[in-house]
């Protein structure tokens, strides 16, 4: 494992006394990996597992090969930046502010950021696209503006490994192909993992994990005809896979990109 990968080893988790994931094992490496599967499958509590935000009933996260109680928060911090489906933030900050959160773990509470933070935090603003409202508050953003200052504070921790859950959440489609470039360009350099409902979004992604009843059911390239075929059936047939014609592949992944995508079937 490269040293800023994560991984799962037989990883289960109880939530109100009832196992949601059923050992895991999943292993993270550089590229872009998308978890899907049906509602209440156990996505984001994988993720947030991953994270460090839930305690496991059994087995163990990886972080760097290290297991995860053994970093430091601020040391973790370093490494792996989260964001979550409904990230709470006060609506009072500037989204400047907010994005420069992601730089705690690097300057502690008290310390003045210096150039290099307000670098990370300019180049998390424009991957973002945030630029041109970066002194505006929170609430006075749409839900949209909102998830991509998110994201831009998790980019601003500059952590190898990023948890995204839901980062599409509220996007209309102009951004959401943006935000798909993105993680595609990120996937070249960090470990990107996100949660995501939208399956042909999530069918972009460099690898997928369908996650069914807290199980992996299958774990594959996103070309994969067996994993479509397992995609199909966790979602009882309600859905069909399509490769993207030729201009339209062109179009999401360039030249030689062989892309597909999720439709509903309607047939009885």
């Amino acid at each position: 494992m490269s040293e800023a990968g994560l991984c799962t080893r037989g990883l289960r988790v109880r939530l109100g006394g009832v196992e949601v994931l059923h050992g895991v094992s999943l292993d993270f490496a550089t590229g872009w990996t998308t978890i899907v599967g049906p509602n209440g499958a156990g996505k984001s509590t994988l993720l947030r597992a991953m994270a460090g935000l839930l305690v496991p009933s059994a087995g163990e996260v990886e972080l760097a090969g290290r297991v995860l109680p053994r970093w430091s928060a601020r040391e973790r911090g370093r490494r792996l930046a989260w964001m979550s489906q409904n990230g709470e933030v006060t609506g009072e900050l500037t989204v400047r502010e907010v994005v420069h959160l992601g730089r705690l773990p690097h300057l502690g509470l008290f310390a003045a950021p210096g150039a290099e933070d307000e670098a990370a935090v300019d180049e998390a603003i424009r991957a973002t696209g945030c630029g041109a409202w970066q002194h505006r508050r929170l609430r006075e953003l749409s839900g949209g503006e909102r998830q991509r200052v998110l994201l831009a504070r998790a980019l601003g921790a500059g952590a190898p490994v990023l948890l995204l859950d839901e980062p599409t959440t509220h996007l209309d489609p102009p951004h959401q192909v943006a935000m798909v470039r993105l993680l595609r360009d990120l996937g070249r350099t960090h470990v990107v993992v996100s949660v995501l409902h939208d399956l042909p979004l999530a069918l972009q992604a460099d690898r997928l994990v369908v996650l069914q009843d807290g199980r992996v059911r299958a774990d594959g390239a996103h070309d994969c005809p067996a994993l479509h075929a397992t995609l199909v059936d966790a979602f009882d047939g309600a859905l069909r896979i399509e490769r993207l014609g030729d201009g339209a592949r062109a179009a999401s992944g360039g030249a030689g990109a062989c892309r597909y995508t999720a439709l509903p079937n309607l047939e009885p």
